[in-house]
């Protein structure tokens, strides 16, 4: 045997010993990673920035929500804000009503006083007088006197009537017991008058 021949035996021997005689397959070389496509990173930054979008456009409508929550809020904030200072207004000018109701009567007196008197007396009353109406103008407080006038219920309370006079149209106001006061279309007190039927 040649040289050759002794070392190929050698090495089949050692194959033998080693593998149990059985041929090992010889390992394939790996595959070669298939270079990535020119466009593939580019689809992947897109990727990303299609979800930052959607994350932007959520971020946007809940800004928007907020914000509409917000000013309906501040709206309806406003809205009691008036509303409350309207009641506050009402009370305070229906209890200043109150008070002037009670002192209506002092000046129906005074009318009153003023037509039984004498001279002097009535210039002192008619100066008294002249004070109590001030007062009630400056309230913007109006006397209903609607002698001659046709019957309004709105500000008027008929406690009397009597058959029109010849040339007399019915329903119109005769006689005025007691003058009505209002404060613009609010009546205070209704006058009470006779009225023509």
């Amino acid at each position: 045997m040649n040289e050759e021949s002794i070392q190929q035996s050698e090495k089949d021997e050692k194959i033998e010993q080693a593998g149990g005689g059985a041929e090992q397959p010889v390992p394939e070389a790996a595959e070669p990673v298939p270079e990535q496509a020119p466009g593939a990173e580019e689809k992947k930054g897109k990727g990303k920035h299609e979800k930052l979008r959607e994350e932007l456009e959520e971020a946007k409508a809940a800004a928007a929500d907020y914000k509409d929550k917000w000013m309906r809020t501040a709206a309806e904030f406003d809205n009691f804000r008036k509303r409350n200072e309207s009641t506050r207004r009402n009370a305070y000018l229906d209890g200043k009503a109150d008070v002037i109701l009670k002192i209506l009567p002092v000046g129906d007196n005074l009318e009153r006083a003023l037509t039984m008197c004498d001279e002097n007396t009535a210039k002192g009353i008619e100066m008294v007088l002249r004070s109590f109406k001030k007062l009630l103008e400056d309230e913007g407080i109006e006397a209903i006197d609607p002698k001659d006038e046709e019957f309004d219920p709105a500000f008027c309370e008929a406690i009397m009537s009597e058959p029109a006079a010849d040339g007399v149209e019915p329903g119109y106001v005769k006689e005025v017991f007691l003058k009505g006061y209002k404060r613009g279309d609010k009546v205070l007190r209704f006058a009470q008058v006779k009225v023509t039927t």
